[in-house]
């Protein structure tokens, strides 16, 4: 057994996911009159989560996405655009 890190890449389904989770808790959040962009950055650099509400199950989807994977994608997308 060896204990080299491997890298898994990441699919379309699991890219998907992440963009459409990412969508409804932005959505919930500027429902609530939250500034979106601003509570998610906190969650992602904090791991707080409170600072997703909890309206239309929104904290518990974004808890469930891998920060680290969700960051590597987003930068991923920033830097090839």
């Amino acid at each position: 057994m060896s204990d080299r890190t491997i890298m898994f890449p990441l699919n379309n389904d699991k890219r998907h996911n992440l963009r459409i989770t990412l969508f409804e808790v932005y959505e919930a959040l500027e429902e609530k009159g939250y500034n979106p962009i601003s509570q998610i950055v906190g969650y992602l650099i904090s791991g707080d989560p409170t600072y997703i509400t909890n309206h239309k199950d929104a904290r518990t989807n974004m808890t469930k996405l891998d920060r680290d994977e969700l960051l590597k994608t987003l930068i991923k997308f920033y830097l090839s655009n």
